[in-house]
């Protein structure tokens, strides 16, 4: 079925789901490497590698948390993120405090030098996304949420380790 003859409103076929959804990574791509790129040129403003920036996030959103549940909810290594704790820590961004569950996985929580930091990080960031065209609706948004979300979850089961 031809571009014209399909209906917007429902689902693809698996065909031409699948092309669609490549035209969607062949975009995700770039943007992850040119907004990994930005992030890092704002480190000498900021001091925050993209690791650690990642890792403040992280405990920003879910609060503490151990190395292993960060490394799971950004499906990064435990050796990697415990390097980026390691630097957050060494800069009094984040600190460990007793897992009241597992003796051995100490909690990891920001600093209230680490809520500032990605606090001016996030702020910085906003700015930046002020500058994209307004003609994107919240129905856009919605739809590329929806669609990113189902992507990764086709991908659940990759093991970062």
């Amino acid at each position: 079925m031809s571009d014209e003859q399909r209906n917007p409103d429902e689902p693809l076929d698996p065909d031409a789901l699948a092309d669609r959804l490549t035209e969607v990574f062949d975009l995700v791509g770039p943007l992850y490497r040119r907004t990994q790129r930005k992030v890092e040129q704002a480190e000498s403003i900021e001091g925050l590698s993209v690791g650690v920036r990642a890792v403040l996030d992280l405990l920003r959103g879910h609060g503490p948390l151990t190395v292993p549940q960060m490394g799971r909810a950004q499906s990064l290594s435990r050796q990697f993120v415990q390097r980026m704790v390691n630097d957050a820590a060494a800069r009094g961004l984040v600190a460990t405090a007793p897992n009241p569950a597992h003796r051995r996985s100490s909690l990891i929580r920001l600093t209230p030098e680490g809520e500032s930091a990605i606090a001016a990080a996030t702020a910085r960031e906003h700015a930046v996304m002020r500058q994209v065209r307004g003609d994107i609706t919240d129905a856009d948004v919605t739809a590329c949420v929806h669609v990113l979300t189902r992507m990764l979850e086709l991908f659940d089961d990759v093991d970062v380790d």
